[in-house]
């Protein structure tokens, strides 16, 4: 990472302990923490920082939560904990599968852009967040993903042929396919 340059407007949040950075931009506080190893297991969430009066909290973690299927602990919380921060908005990385945890305050794994093996299936992209008057209207998913993973299940029950198979199978696919 340190050999990449970043374009102007990029924060890089430091690895010791959280921050906030005042958006000059949109004038929201963005509380946040870089890891300082690939394998984390304390909790990161513990030491965020107060909410700024006024102003929208996001808090953005790197984080498992308190457990996903398919991963390992990792920066370990509860919702529970993060609620009690009082931010308006967790943006949660780590966990490729977009989430919705909590509407009370927004607690959200928005996935990832692009699905990176075949485990990873569903429309993938990031969640449009609308703010108005310093308040979150509503979140929407918007897909970005140019390849997409499927997971299909073909009924072949009452099938007698090979040929029967086959276009049912077909047709499955190119249903899968227009979706």
């Amino acid at each position: 990472a340190a050999a990449l340059v970043y374009p102007e407007g990029v924060h890089r949040f430091g690895k010791s302990k959280p921050e906030t950075f005042l958006n000059p931009a949109t004038g929201a506080a963005i509380h946040g923490q870089s890891f300082a190893k690939a394998a984390t297991t304390e909790n990161l969430a513990a030491g965020y920082p107060d909410p700024v009066p006024g102003v929208l909290n996001i808090g953005v973690l790197h984080t498992a939560l308190n457990g996903r299927e398919g991963h390992a602990p990792y920066a370990p919380c509860t919702p529970d904990e993060l609620r009690s921060h009082g931010y308006d908005f967790w943006a949660l990385g780590h966990v490729h599968q977009r989430e919705v945890v909590s509407e009370d305050p927004w607690i959200v794994f928005p996935g990832n852009l692009q699905a990176r093996h075949i485990r990873e299936t569903g429309a993938k992209g990031a969640s449009l967040v609308r703010v108005e008057d310093g308040r979150i209207r509503s979140l929407e998913h918007l897909s970005f993903d140019v390849l997409r993973f499927v997971r299909l299940e073909v009924d072949l029950d009452g099938l007698d042929s090979r040929a029967a198979c086959l276009s049912r199978v077909s047709t499955d696919l190119e249903q899968a396919r227009e979706q």
